[in-house]
């Protein structure tokens, strides 16, 4: 579009002056023409190719190569030089509109009685040309560029309705800008820009190619599909590159290296800056978005670095170009090139209209004599003064082998064909009357005379029709457009060296059909070349971005305990359910382990035998007591009270057992409550025992004698038991309102499902454990007000070291229950049990045992009455 500025800007009006001119034409009946210098165009060539007929359709196609582009200035006018050298692929594409327009007169149902005509001209690349050419077909002939008179000019029969042409998007935008307003209809068969499927801007313009947008979606497609996320991008500097590199990039997860521009006029450095980008480059896929005459440049500066580890990745300008795949210097660099191209199609009968011509046919035709000059290095004809000598007549089409007689696979000159046959059947709707066999009055519709045709109907009946060419393929144009349909082609290697186009899918739509098994790849195997910032990220882990660079570029972080990814390449670690944990290789949920305090493992077996030795120790004293009871040691401390207390013991030692096992309904409720009655029975016999201590030697008082009526034996044990039934109270109470209950517990070791005891109410726990508590609070107090009482063997002290540890026990239990963990829980309440039992045995049993087994001489009445 700026160039299209830039040109209306700096050609002094000329082509809006012959516009305006043209409009007064058109709405006169005559066309006025008048050309003025304009030296800065140069001068377009005067070669045409026409063909009389009743309507006349326009065609415009870039016959002559343009030269190298000179690089203009602002200190005087811009100049161009002129055309030189026929180019045989768009001469290819002439004669299809030359072969279509003859195939449609011989159709005798298509546009019966009308002979269709058509006058082709060069625009060999250059803006100003084409639109001069156009409007001159368009407006009137205006083939020099002195100033003429204006002559008024018939118009029947000259002037053009509708034009075949724009081999280029800029050309197409001009085209389209500067006959809108004529409403004459534009149909091109190589303007590929999105842009000009608006149909509010470009209401006059159709084309016979597609979009590039779907040549782009298809290659970010091929991208994807082969994962590579990591490509290098070539591209010419206007819409026609910058488009594919917004369709490659947007939302598609493919990520670019690098982006080379190359200019027409600066090709040569521009090329061979991007050759040592690319040698640079991690990226091992290369898209290139430019015309073939660029690429070859950039190929040639490759080869000449030796880069041939390269997946090129190309556009319809270049995928199917000839003289890049028989240029042999770039052979080795090239293959292997996988491109998308326009769809190939046959056209039946034009290989032979092709070989058929000859310059004696054709002798008004001067592109056809010049291409008959290059190729057989003779002039056809005598009244020609060239330095070639003259043609035997015997030279041919008929055997050769040359890219302008094979029609294997044509694409551009189909799209002309497309072209001319959708002209055809716009024109064949507008001068069909559907009531010419009525009579004239009744005739309610207006037939157009081919003489008079408006390309304003035209256009009309050119966005409703429906085309149906002789091969039987049909499309309709979708505002502008037609169906998106690509081939997909890969360049591989021949015997002679050359390259060869081998077709290996194709593209409907947005549908990509590949045959994957017979590309051959830019390593010459069938390995697919591997393109990545960043290898992709195993099961097990996710991708974490490194700060700064593309989102192609990541680190594999493992995923934490607990959550899995089990796809590569997962973005996120998701979470395993409640119940499940992640394995080892973060891949898979597992269900949790069950995990509770067993006998087998190491701590359970320390437990347990813990918990049986001081079992069997208390049975052991129990024994040398029983077997001693008559002696002063063990009758002077309570016999009948040492051995409730060591049977208290032992329940304390064994009821730990209960605690080990995985946990159940009947375990978790009578564990706690064999625990708190042990206990309580323990302390009691121990309480009551320091009472004794106690009343013993206040009755040796003055007046103190009845106080032993109350300490009794039978006193004894019903204290006891009175203490020890209030436990009984509490625990029945509460196992019978909300006793413990098995509970999963996932709130620790997230691989195990920790089975533990459930304390529904902490108010029940607490009591038992504070009615221990108080129990034990008061046997210390008054053991120790009786520890200095008189006495050789006063046991006041025994018991006040034996509760001075069994509280410091389970003060520092309660902290410990509290904050610790899982099964460790019960391993804190067993350890709890056990230390103060073994405190209580040791402290109080172990000096007895060792007189009466040790010291049999301080087990005498008199050693335990001396003072």
């Amino acid at each position: 579009m700026s160039l299209c500025l830039w040109f209306l800007t700096r050609c002094s009006s000329t082509a809006l002056f012959l516009l305006l001119q043209s409009v007064v034409g058109r709405q006169t009946g005559l066309v006025v023409v008048q050309a003025t210098v304009c030296s800065r165009w140069g001068v377009p060539s005067d070669k045409s190719l026409s063909q009389d007929g009743d309507v006349i359709i326009g065609g415009l196609f870039n016959l002559y190569y343009i030269p190298s582009a000179v690089e203009q200035g602002y200190t005087k006018l811009p100049t161009y030089e002129p055309c030189k050298g026929l180019a045989v692929e768009p001469l290819k594409y002439t004669y299809a509109m030359a072969f279509a327009v003859e195939e449609i007169n011989r159709n005798s149902t298509l546009l019966p009685g009308v002979k269709l005509g058509y006058r082709i001209l060069d625009s060999c690349f250059r803006y100003p040309w084409a639109l001069q050419g156009a409007l001159s077909m368009v407006g009137g002939d205006m083939h020099s560029c002195n100033l003429m008179a204006s002559t008024p000019q018939s118009a029947d029969g000259q002037l053009v309705p509708l034009l075949i042409g724009a081999a280029a998007s800029t050309t197409g935008i001009m085209l389209s800008r500067i006959l809108g307003p004529l409403s004459v209809p534009v149909i091109s068969y190589l303007a590929s820009c999105p842009c000009l499927s608006d149909r509010t801007k470009f209401p006059n313009f159709f084309r016979t190619i597609p979009s590039d947008i779907y040549q782009a979606r298809a290659m970010a497609q091929l991208a994807i599909r082969f994962n590579w996320t990591w490509i290098g991008a070539v591209i010419v500097n206007n819409d026609y590159g910058q488009l594919a590199i917004q369709e490659e990039i947007r939302g598609k997860g493919v990520c670019l290296e690098f982006i080379e521009t190359v200019h027409r006029e600066t090709i040569v450095n521009d090329a061979r800056r991007a050759a040592l980008k690319i040698k640079a480059s991690t990226a091992t896929v290369i898209l290139i978005f430019c015309w073939y005459t660029d690429v070859k440049k950039l190929f040639l500066e490759l080869a000449k670095r030796n880069v041939t580890d390269r997946q090129f990745l190309a556009s319809e300008a270049w995928s199917t170009s000839d003289d890049l795949l028989q240029d042999l210097a770039i052979s080795r660099v090239a293959s292997g090139v996988l491109g998308v191209a326009i769809r190939s199609s046959t056209i039946p009968g034009f290989e032979n209209y092709l070989r058929s011509m000859h310059p004696s046919h054709r002798p008004d035709d001067e592109f056809f004599r010049e291409f008959w000059q290059k190729e057989f290095g003779c002039t056809p004809g005598i009244l020609l003064k060239t330095s070639l000598p003259a043609c035997s007549g015997t030279e041919s089409l008929e055997g050769v082998q040359h890219p302008f007689t094979d029609t294997s696979q044509l694409r551009v000159a189909y799209n002309v064909y497309l072209a001319v046959y959708a002209a055809a059947h716009a024109l064949h709707s507008l001068l069909s009357c559907p009531n010419r066999d009525s009579p004239p009055g009744n005739n309610s519709s207006t037939c157009s005379s081919p003489k008079h045709i408006k390309p304003r109907e035209l256009l009309q009946h050119l966005n409703t029709v429906n085309v149906t060419t002789p091969q039987g393929e049909m499309f309709n144009f979708q505002g502008a457009d037609i169906p998106a349909k690509y081939d997909l082609v890969n360049w591989q290697n021949t015997p002679a060296g050359s390259l060869k186009l081998v077709l290996i899918g194709r593209v409907d739509g947005f549908d990509l059909h590949l045959n994957e098994s017979a590309i051959q790849w830019s390593t010459g195997t069938n390995q697919v070349p591997v393109s990545v910032c960043s290898e992709s990220c195993p099961p097990g882990t996710r991708k974490a971005n490194r700060k700064g660079e593309p989102l192609c570029c990541f680190d594999c972080i493992p995923c934490a305990e607990g959550e899995i990814s089990n796809k590569t390449g997962s973005l996120h670690c998701e979470r395993c359910p409640s119940e499940f944990w992640s394995n080892v290789e973060r891949t898979a949920c597992v269900p949790r382990q069950l995990d509770f305090l067993s006998f087998n493992e190491t701590l359970g077996i320390t437990l347990t035998t813990a918990a049986v030795s001081g079992a069997a120790v208390t049975t052991a004293v129990f024994v040398v007591f029983l077997y001693y009871r008559k002696t002063p040691m063990v009758r002077a401390n309570n016999s009948e009270l040492s051995f409730l207390l060591l049977l208290s013991l032992k329940l304390c030692f064994l009821c730990s057992l209960v605690f080990i096992g995985r946990p159940s309904v009947w375990s978790c409720r009578f564990q706690q409550a064999a625990f708190g009655i042990s206990f309580v029975l323990c302390v009691s016999c121990l309480l009551v025992k320091t009472l004794v201590v106690l009343a013993v030697f206040r009755s040796a008082r003055p007046g103190a004698e009845t106080l032993m009526k109350w300490f009794g034996p039978g006193q004894q044990r019903g204290s006891v038991g009175l203490f020890t039934s209030v436990q009984v109270v509490i625990c029945a109470i509460w196992l019978s309102l909300s006793p413990p209950e098995p509970r999963r517990d996932l709130g620790f070791q997230g691989s195990k499902v920790t089975l533990e005891c459930s304390m529904a109410s902490v108010v029940g726990f607490s009591l038992v454990l504070g009615y221990i508590g108080l129990l034990a609070c008061t046997c210390l107090l008054l053991a120790f007000l009786a520890r200095k009482l008189p006495d050789n063997f006063n046991e006041a002290k025994l018991i006040t070291f034996s509760m001075l540890i069994f509280c410091a026990v389970w003060v520092a239990f309660v902290p410990a229950y509290i904050s610790s963990p899982g099964k460790y829980v019960v391993a804190v309440e067993i350890f709890a049990i056990l230390a103060s039992s073994y405190g209580l045995l040791i402290c109080i049993f172990a000096p007895k045992c060792f007189i009466i087994l040790c010291r049999p001489e301080k087990n005498t009445k008199k050693h335990l009455m001396a003072r």
